[in-house]
């Protein structure tokens, strides 16, 4: 330990130094031995990530729990790991290949997976290390990384058992497609965005023999040479492909043109006009076009009527040659639209054209806008997995798996009751390939090698010579490598007796995003009973979404969002996190300002100013003081520590319920309030005088538990101060200490009406502009002397006064001050404004009339007072006394000014 302690808190210095003294002691290794676990998994960062706001709240949050276990006992693991993120990290690998003048074209798979993971081993460490300088206490032997060998492994088992099973197959049907990231995308993977776009309304022409139906059937001839039908669209590019006209059967404008046919305008393909309830009669025209390549509603109309499916775009989202017009093909989706707009009003195909706000799809990963399109992909049947796996819902509707917030159940349950079959194939190469082979005719088997796969196929062929299948092209999801990652860190597929997964699950705390309840949490559940039947973990903390002041969510194009590492270097790791953590309820969004985060940095500073106080404090043998001062400092430390396990009591409770950022907030109070502004000040010698020993022990002993009970949300300034409060020996750490616990049935000296008379003067001091300094006397009128008598040292010191004194008649000359029920006079050396003091005084009189105005307003309610409990109406009586009480000393004062 130094002699020397910095008048400043150095954070930088400190952070380092520590940490890198954690990670040698190796305190954050967990292995399976006789103690409790405790065990976290983090929400593995996307291996293309840096840290941002987001992972910043959410790591503390799991730093917070997993630090305060440690200290509890409990064998705390915390597994730490990077997804592989298959769309994001293609993307970066061809975005670096385009730089170097590669297409991904011109590669093989092997050639570019060299290339993948020759960037995954350049970058993908970054955010790990990042994590490290926010004091992230993970088990960093344990970090996995999801297409590492045994994970990777791990995917493909589930997937053949799942297949196996009957829980997974292969179809063609609708999907959202991502042009840019050239892959399908399941349903949760798409984020629907308000837009303003155009609405078109488009003629379709009869055909000549329709038109003479028509005038026939209607007795009007005008028909046969001047007829159409106008629908109205948001997507004019896609007429190329429409297959039908749709009307409702009980929409009397268009009765008569059911079964007959129009052109589509441009190509002149005839196309029929049929009827179906689907259609809405009060949007738009009531007429809708179907075009079952690129709508899923129409793609349902399209099976039911056994129309033709033409989709006329290509991978990218370009106009292929299926639509048969020249002017087009080979342009993108978005020019097109535009043009052909121009093209069909110019042909007298435009009846109108207005503004409308509609929602559109885009990919949750590229941003590109999503198109429908029809194509062979895998599925989880997800009907037929709940149905074998009900606990999934069962669970967290019981609490079994607890949700903070609570109301996040419903949001679960909304979701697993009109669940969704899953789409998890990908057509990209990055990622856990398909274990399905296919022979040349596109009959395929299950299996998790070629040999496999030929055993198979020929067991299923006999007569078959085939001797070479083609592996499935496609990769899966990457939600189905991350629905196994709290099984699969822990091997529990490779081993499921392994010491591992039979110690440390199921975990118990998962911090998430309410963003990915469906993605990840919900999934996990899923696999947790299916694969092991037990719940991956006990509870689930939903962080809200970080927003700035304005309420903006926070992105780099809004420029909106501070880098959190600039943020640590200017205001130090333990200020970050407890900003960060004051302004963060479980489930709300959060509303970040900076000064949230100056006002860590602060408190990091007023933490070690007591601590250089303290230390600074010459100490001498108790013998050597007077009992009045011993007295009154032994008092104090009852009051203290009290007050500790009052609000030790307290913060348990509010873990319990999750509501971290409460319990900071009373840990906050505990130190700055009760200990700093008014323990150390009651204890404090005067300038240049020693304390005593047994007082200076017990401060250091407070200070010591107050270290320990905030070291979870600020880990680096705790232990600094820890290992140099008292001598420690190598290789102690208050992160391996024991976590403080609450001492019942301690008896508590009553300082309220001391406090009081301290905080009155101290107000009459300030609008007075007296100087602290400024001795005067007081004298106090009570009935019960018990309450200031003992204390009578402390109140001097503390409020400066030079004499207090009971009296039992009112002292002319003095102001009065109200104590409660009790009167207290105030002698000042210096000229009183009476009016000024009255016109106060009358205030609060009138305040106090209106409260008890309040008061009587809810004691005349006949229903409150049958239906409180006895002690409620009751404090409400004594409410009213007291304020009577109080009004009487009030006037009193203005009698005597």
């Amino acid at each position: 330990m130094s002699n020397e302690i910095s008048k400043t808190y150095n954070p930088q210095g400190i952070e380092n130094k520590w940490y890198s003294y954690w990670l040698e002691q190796n305190y954050f290794h967990a292995k399976p031995d006789h103690r409790e676990p405790f065990t976290i998994v983090i929400p593995p960062p996307n291996v293309t990530g840096v840290l941002h706001m987001g992972h910043m709240l959410n790591n503390t949050i799991q730093d917070v729990l997993i630090r305060r276990a440690r200290m509890q006992g409990k064998n705390a693991c915390w597994v730490p790991g990077t997804d592989h993120a298959s769309i994001a990290t293609e993307a970066k690998v061809v975005q670096l290949l385009r730089e170097r003048g590669i297409k991904k074209s011109d590669l093989s798979r092997e050639d570019f997976l060299k290339y993948a993971w020759e960037w995954k081993e350049k970058y993908g460490g970054i955010i790990l290390d990042q994590l490290k300088k926010l004091g992230a206490s993970c088990d960093w032997d344990r970090t996995r990384f999801t297409m590492e060998p045994s994970l990777s492994e791990a995917v493909v088992d589930v997937f053949i058992d799942l297949y196996e099973k009957g829980l997974i197959y292969r179809e063609l049907r609708m999907v959202n497609w991502d042009p840019q990231g050239k892959t399908a995308l399941s349903d949760e993977e798409v984020i629907y965005k308000d837009v303003q776009s155009k609405l078109y309304y488009i003629k379709y022409k009869l055909t000549v023999d329709s038109c003479e139906l028509v005038a026939k059937e209607t007795n009007n001839t005008q028909l046969k040479t001047n007829n159409y039908i106008t629908i109205a669209t948001t997507r004019p590019e896609t007429i190329l492909a429409d297959m039908a006209i749709c009307v409702n059967p009980k929409d009397e404008r268009y009765l008569h043109l059911i079964g007959k046919k129009v052109l589509v305008p441009f190509i002149n393909r005839e196309i029929e006009i049929i009827a179906d309830e689907y259609v809405s009669m009060d949007f738009g025209t009531g007429c809708l076009k179907v075009t079952p390549a690129h709508d899923k509603n129409d793609y349902e109309l399209g099976k039911k009527f056994n129309l033709e499916v033409i989709d006329i775009l290509t991978d990218e989202g370009f106009i292929d040659e299926k639509a048969l017009d020249k002017r087009y093909i080979g342009k993108d989706r978005f020019a097109v639209r535009k043009q052909i707009a121009i093209d069909l009003e110019e042909a007298g195909h435009i009846e109108k054209i207005e503004e409308y706000k509609n929602q559109v799809g885009t990919s949750e990963r590229t941003g590109a806008v999503i198109e429908p399109r029809l194509t062979l992909q895998w599925w989880v049947d997800m009907k037929k997995f709940m149905a074998k796996n009900p606990q999934v819902l069962d669970a967290v509707m019981s609490d079994e798996i607890k949700f903070h917030p609570a109301n996040m159940k419903n949001t679960y349950k909304h979701w697993i009751d009109n669940i969704k079959d899953w789409c998890i194939s990908r057509q990209l190469w990055w990622g856990q390939q398909i274990p399905a082979w296919y022979d040349e005719a596109g009959n395929y088997v299950v299996a998790k090698t070629h040999e496999e796969a030929l055993v198979k196929f020929q067991i299923r062929n006999p007569k078959s010579e085939i001797r070479n299948l083609k592996q499935d092209e496609d990769v899966l999801d990457t939600w189905f490598s991350s629905w196994l990652w709290p099984i699969s860190v822990f091997d529990g597929f490779k081993d499921k007796s392994n010491k591992d997964i039979k110690y440390f699950y199921p975990t118990n705390d998962l911090v998430t995003g309410p963003d990915i309840i469906f993605f990840w949490v919900a999934r996990m559940v899923m696999a947790g009973y299916e694969f092991t039947g037990q719940k991956p973990f006990k509870n689930v903390y939903f962080t809200g979404l970080i927003r700035d002041k304005q309420r903006r969510k926070m992105s780099k194009s809004l420029g909106n969002s501070p880098d959190p590492l600039e943020l640590i270097a200017q205001y130090g790791a333990d200020g970050v996190r407890m900003g960060m953590l004051l302004c963060s309820p479980a489930g709300n969004d959060i509303l970040f300002d900076e000064s949230q985060v100056e006002q860590g940095r602060n408190f990091a500073n007023k933490i070690w100013n007591a601590f250089r106080l303290i230390k600074g404090w010459e100490v001498k043998p108790d013998s050597e003081f007077t009992s009045e001062i011993l007295n009154s400092n032994k008092i104090s430390e009852d009051w203290f520590n009290v007050r500790f396990n009052e609000a030790l009591k307290d913060i348990e409770v509010k873990f319990t319920e999750y509501k971290l950022s409460e319990a900071l907030m009373m840990i906050y109070k505990l130190i700055w309030d009760d200990y700093c502004a008014w323990y150390l000040e009651m204890i404090k010698p005067v300038y240049g005088e020693p304390i005593n020993q047994s007082t200076y022990h017990q401060s250091i002993i407070f200070f010591e538990k107050l270290m320990k009970v905030l070291h979870p949300f600020m880990p680096f300034i705790t232990e600094d101060i820890w290992q140099n409060i008292m001598e420690r020996k190598v290789g102690e750490s208050i992160c391996i200490s024991n976590y403080p616990t609450v001492e019942m049935n301690i008896d508590a000296p009553k300082l309220e009406r001391a406090f009081e008379v301290i905080t009155k003067i101290r107000e009459l001091r300030n609008s007075k502009g007296m100087s602290p300094k400024e001795v005067f006397e007081i004298a106090i009128k009570t009935q019960d002397k018990t309450q200031y008598e003992p204390f009578q040292y402390l109140i001097k010191k503390l409020a400066n006064v030079s004499a207090l004194n009971f009296v039992n008649e009112k002292q002319n000359g003095a102001t009065l001050i109200p104590i409660d029920t009790d009167e207290m006079f105030v002698f000042l050396t210096i000229e009183v404004d009476a009016e000024a003091e009255k016109e106060k005084i009358t205030k609060e009189i009138h305040y106090l009339e209106g409260f008890m105005k309040s008061v009587d307003t809810k004691l005349s309610n006949e229903k409150f007072v049958a239906n409180a409990k006895p002690e409620l109406v009751e404090k409400e009586r004594q409410k009213k006394a007291d304020a009577l009480a109080k009004i009487e000393v009030l006037k009193s004062s203005i009698q005597s000014l």
